[in-house]
């Protein structure tokens, strides 16, 4: 019998037990997505005794297709695009350009909302546990693993608590490892799996980047 999470706080608890492997390792760093996987990923760190830091991804959708991405931009800076996509509609250098710089924008915004002025985490050659408090189309997670792949982490480990069926397969060719607490079929959608889903907030987001940020000395080495 698939059992709720009771929030996410509760999922991130119960999710930690598959990454005991992963604890007092000075090479592990965990990203949460923002907003809902940062409440997940400040469980996980702590348990681990491993640093957490926030990694903004926006996709790069295209003029008058509301659901198709053209690429996507993340933290550090970095830009991935769908060629295929972009050779199938002609998408005219301009739009793409206007599309990423508006998106560019909205993702320092962000940034500065979630964590202020401290840069990045180093990511370089770390084994990085990538959470997030659910996955259903996994539209944006695989935009998240994509473009982290361009900051040259020795690994990504992709953890979450509850997924779809459907996206596992997909997330798991494109991850080094997947972790998944529950994939309950039919999955319907993440908030199904939890007794309180109610939103994070940004407040809420910087609160727990503060409480859970180990590595003091993140500016220093970057």
């Amino acid at each position: 019998m698939t059992t709720r999470f009771r929030n996410r706080s509760d999922a991130g608890r119960r999710l930690v037990e598959h990454l005991v492997d992963y604890s007092r390792r000075s090479d592990v760093l965990v990203l949460a997505l923002p907003r809902g996987g940062v409440p997940v990923g400040v469980e996980i760190a702590r348990k681990i005794h491993a640093p957490l830091d926030v990694f903004v991804v926006r996709k790069l959708g295209v003029p008058g297709y509301k659901e198709l991405a053209m690429g996507a931009i993340s933290s550090g800076d970095v830009c991935v695009l769908n060629d295929d996509v972009l050779h199938t509609l002609k998408t005219p250098e301009s739009v793409i350009e206007a599309v990423t710089e508006r998106e560019r924008r909205e993702l320092r915004f962000s940034e500065h909302t979630y964590r202020g002025d401290r840069p990045l985490a180093p990511i370089d050659g770390r084994v990085v546990i990538l959470v997030d408090d659910g996955i259903a189309t996994g539209s944006m997670m695989l935009a998240a693993i994509r473009t982290l792949r361009r900051l040259a982490p020795a690994r990504i480990i992709v953890a979450v608590p509850a997924a779809a069926q459907s996206t596992r397969d997909e997330i798991g060719r494109e991850a080094d490892d997947f972790i998944c607490e529950m994939s309950p079929s039919p999955f319907y959608a993440v908030g199904v799996w939890y007794d309180d889903y109610s939103q994070t907030t940004n407040e809420e987001v910087r609160e727990l980047l503060n409480q859970g940020v180990v590595e003091p000395s993140f500016a220093q080495r970057s």
